[in-house]
């Protein structure tokens, strides 16, 4: 994908090992919005679905050799079964081959759930009773 391109508008469906993977990936690139990956291997839901969306793109001024990025909003689902939103920039190269939602309502479905979910600081502050040991 030419990151010259227009902002690529689908939602992505990926398995936890996928978004392991794109995390730890944003992690060896020390892209801007990332997880840690050992937060997202111990909270994210084994068998979960979740989903990516880019929402822009971005660049590393201060790194010209590191091609654009695409910022996308990111829906994790959480062992307990709750939905948290985060941020993730990924390669063109890394998000072109995930596996896109295939029907627009299901896009619809995850649009919703984006605009509803609380952050992950937010889900872990809620969780902690205010207190932000545990942020990732």
């Amino acid at each position: 994908m030419n990151s010259d391109q227009p902002l690529p508008r689908e939602v992505k469906v990926i398995d936890t090992a996928s978004l392991i993977r794109l995390e730890e990936r944003a992690c060896e690139l020390s892209l801007n919005q990332r997880l840690d990956p050992a937060w997202v291997m111990a909270n994210a839901a084994p068998d979960g679905a979740h989903y990516v969306w880019p929402a822009l793109w971005n660049s590393l001024s201060h790194r010209p050799d590191m091609p654009r990025q695409l910022r996308c909003e990111l829906l994790i689902t959480l062992r307990a079964g709750d939905r948290v939103m985060s941020l993730l920039d990924v390669l063109p190269d890394d998000f072109t081959p995930l596996p896109r939602v295939t029907s627009r309502d299901d896009g619809m479905r995850v649009s919703e759930l984006l605009d509803r979910a609380p952050s992950v600081r937010e889900w872990l502050l809620r969780e902690d009773g205010g207190s932000s040991d545990r942020l990732p």
